[in-house]
């Protein structure tokens, strides 16, 4: 499925475009964003290779990777990164993973809890998926709130998932199907 573009009240998810680096760069780039995820801040060649994998990821066929622009529906400017990963090692199975981050100056806004409502849509909805599920830092309290009130359940921890900033760190993961959206 390309293009895709869904639009909620305070953001919309769209396809990348290569003049989208220096929005992303003040997500991925900033310390205070990065410190839940599960990578350290990146530079400006950094995020613009990374943009360059996503587009091309973005037609191939099957489409499994939806790494889409989060934008500002007021001002049309990129404030995030949402992203909805199609399980390939089990085709048939129907499963995704949800990810996304925002500009550290629209925290507090709901346009978090907007932007994993329009990944769910996505998921559910256009690609007919069966279950939607994400990994927390264990520390993001935010985030836990966040999927809880989209009626995500917590499933359980997956100890030493990731190495981050020279330590191994934990993942929480919480998870929807379908009948529950």
């Amino acid at each position: 499925m390309y293009p895709i573009s869904i639009t909620g009240t305070g953001v919309a998810l769209r396809e990348f475009v290569r003049d989208d680096t220096d929005g992303i760069l003040a997500v991925y780039g900033d310390p205070v964003v990065t410190k839940h995820l599960s990578f350290e801040p990146r530079s400006r060649d950094q995020v613009a290779a990374t943009l360059d994998n996503v587009i091309e990821a973005a037609t191939k066929q099957p489409r499994t990777e939806y790494s889409l622009a989060v934008v500002s529906v007021e001002s049309g400017e990129v404030i995030g990164f949402g992203r909805l990963a199609v399980d390939a090692q089990h085709p048939g199975q129907s499963s995704g993973q949800l990810g996304f981050a925002l500009r550290a100056d629209r925290w507090g806004r709901g346009l978090g809890t907007e932007t994993v409502r329009l990944l769910l849509r996505l998921g559910f909805q256009e690609l007919g998926l069966y279950r939607l599920w994400g990994a927390r830092s264990p520390d993001n309290a935010v985030s836990a709130k966040l999927m809880t009130r989209l009626g995500m359940v917590e499933e359980g921890r997956i100890r030493g998932h990731i190495r981050v900033r020279g330590a191994w760190r934990d993942s929480v993961v919480h998870s929807i199907l379908q009948d529950e959206w």
